[in-house]
């Protein structure tokens, strides 16, 4: 199927069916229960989570495959947000023109960067990416937001004003981000019950471009070229010595990267027509890495569970307040009802940070390959895989799972 073996194609599938129909798995809560606090079945969110994956499953072709840690990868998303709102404020709301003017840019500024920062490898690699990308930062917070040529809108961010041009924008158009007329925030909600259930139009529309990036992810990680950026990883140094150069496959490595991240950015503008530079931030491209890390590096789809997991405790934890905490253990006593809420109160609201940390200490330390690690335990485990040969003889070990 498209190219792909039995396992990546049931992969593919499995990951098609969890898109189509995050809606109904991420509410499993009545809207009106206490519990209704963990859904994230909301359009804003389930965005979020698409668009994350995006991102990291492109930071996970350079870092998971070549070894080559990059902590600029923030530099990517924002050129590629920029790009989109210029296209907006140029041409039109319809997304398409932007979203394909992120996709080159990046791609163009992944391309001089890379063939700067990899001259060099290991940590001095990782600096250089770092250095780059807080210069990007600057750039768009402050030299470029210059009146006379203002091209990111300093702090305040890009936006779309009613006096841009938008050459072509078309009469009775949505006057917001669309698909030919369908816009990005158009969203059919169904009533099930005590259930809810939100369809928004720009979910779709990235998750569509999620699909697209984890099938070519697979095409990369199943390729020749794959294989040599595994060969990069293995060892440079006995590369080198067959005489092959390996710096022009970590270049169109991170260049692919760079593009995906930028594709990121762009669908970020695409469903919110405003552009920042927080979003160039070292702490942008930290997240990715601990994204990638904890969903497991070098799979296929641990990058994408990386991204949700840290994106739903980004939205759901920090939104649980000493309020919601005492009105979930209002049937105990005063004093042991104000005793929980003190327990617990350091690990949500503003201290979901703090559960975040717990939680990647405790992958790094049991789950050294992540999250697709434990599944892939637990897999073996329940099928009895796990267990030693009682006989003693030797087992051949099985083929990599399509989650790798």
């Amino acid at each position: 199927m498209l190219g792909l073996n039995r396992k990546d194609g049931t992969l593919l599938i499995i990951v098609a069916l969890c898109v189509v129909l995050a809606p109904f798995a991420l509410n499993p809560f009545p809207a009106d229960s206490a519990m209704a606090q963990f859904n994230a079945g909301y359009p804003d969110l389930m965005q979020k989570f698409v668009i994350f994956g995006i991102f990291a499953i492109g930071f996970n072709i350079l870092f998971g495959l070549t070894g080559y840690l990059s902590f600029g990868h923030a530099a990517f998303l924002g050129v590629g947000s920029y790009s989109c709102v210029w296209m907006f404020k140029l041409l039109g709301y319809n997304v398409l023109p932007g979203i394909a003017l992120s996709i080159i840019v990046s791609g163009l500024f992944a391309l001089a960067m890379g063939l700067l920062s990899l001259r060099r490898t290991g940590i001095y690699f990782s600096i250089l990416t770092l250095a780059f990308a807080q210069m990007s930062f600057a750039l768009a917070y402050s030299v470029l937001s210059n009146p006379k040529f203002n091209l990111t809108n300093g702090e305040t961010g890009l936006q779309v004003y009613a006096d841009d041009p938008q050459w072509f924008k078309i009469e009775g158009m949505p006057d917001l981000p669309h698909l030919f007329g369908l816009s990005m925030r158009a969203t059919e909600k169904w009533q099930i019950g005590a259930w809810e259930f939100q369809f928004n139009a720009g979910y779709y529309l990235c998750a569509a471009f999620m699909l697209i990036c984890f099938y070519l992810a697979i095409r990369i990680f199943r390729s020749p070229f794959g294989m040599m950026l595994r060969a990069v990883k293995s060892n440079q140094q006995r590369m080198n010595y067959t005489g092959l150069n390996p710096r022009p496959y970590t270049l169109a490595a991170f260049v692919i990267s760079g593009m995906y991240a930028g594709l990121a950015g762009g669908l970020l503008s695409a469903v919110d027509p405003l552009a920042g530079a927080e979003r160039m931030q070292w702490t942008a491209s930290g997240e990715v890495v601990l994204m990638t890390i904890l969903g497991g590096a070098g799979t296929l789809i641990g990058p994408v569970l990386g991204a949700g997991l840290i994106k739903y405790f980004e939205a759901i934890f920090s939104k649980i307040n000493d309020n919601v905490l005492h009105g979930w253990f209002a049937f105990m006593p005063d004093g042991m009802e104000d005793f929980v809420v003190f327990l617990i109160h350091p690990f949500v609201g503003k201290g979901w940070h703090l559960t975040l940390g717990i939680v990647f200490m405790l992958v790094v330390i049991f789950l050294p390959g992540g999250l697709v690690e434990g599944g892939q335990k637990i897999g073996k485990r329940l099928t009895g895989r796990g267990k030693k040969a009682e006989d003693g003889t030797h087992r051949p070990e099985t083929t990599p799972s399509a989650a790798e």
